[in-house]
């Protein structure tokens, strides 16, 4: 890698769900990740999409100004934001795609607990938190735009039967975002709370 090149990485991890860590190395990915997991987290990160970028800092400090509003803590590189934005921004940019082709584990140990968290984070249904057929659902970044529940898994929006995620991804069409992927119980407000903070507030009562 040219000294003027450096690895810009998204990261997800099990155990904080909804949020990625966007940063950037001169070290292999493999590598970075196994320094991050040292840290102290409880299962290692898993790269969702990593790529070469001349003037990497540029890449990373543009990311970080355009979704600011989604930042955990000014002084942490943590995002409540769905890994493909950050990824299509990256993609503009690219020299060479590095995304490892396998997850980082070290012990078994690490397996187990990764498939403990994705029990957990099984598919979002709204039974789990008590939310009723033909309930409204607010978008959160607008309050204006609204989805209605069909039943226990779809919502009603633009006129159409679809899945929450799908929902969610049209509603950021909406607003210009042209995403891939999202994970709709983040986008989606009931109460004036998202299904996911919801979701674990019936968690943590379990």
């Amino acid at each position: 890698m040219k000294p003027n090149h450096c690895v810009v990485y998204v990261l997800t991890n099990e155990a904080m769900p909804g949020f990625i860590k966007v940063g950037t190395t001169k070290k292999p990915i493999l590598q970075r990740m196994k320094d991050l997991y040292s840290t102290g987290v409880p299962v290692p990160f898993e790269c969702h999409y990593a790529a070469v970028v001349e003037e990497s800092k540029n890449v990373e400090r543009r990311i970080h100004r355009a979704f600011e509003k989604l930042r955990i803590n000014k002084n942490r590189e943590f995002f409540e934001l769905d890994p493909e934005a950050a990824a299509d921004i990256i993609r503009l940019v690219e020299l060479e795609d590095v995304t490892p082709q396998e997850d980082f584990i070290e012990t078994l140990d690490d397996t187990e607990a990764i498939k403990k968290l994705e029990k957990r984070a099984a598919r979002f249904n709204f039974r789990m938190v008590n939310i009723p057929k033909e309930s409204l659902l607010h978008f959160k970044f607008d309050d204006e735009i609204i989805c209605q529940v069909i039943d226990n898994h779809r919502v009603r929006f633009l006129d159409e039967e679809m899945s929450l995620s799908a929902a969610a991804l049209a509603a950021l069409k909406q607003r210009g975002f042209n995403w891939k992927s999202a994970q709709g119980a983040q986008y989606w407000t009931y109460n004036g709370q998202t299904l996911v903070e919801l979701r674990q507030q019936v968690e943590n009562e379990e």
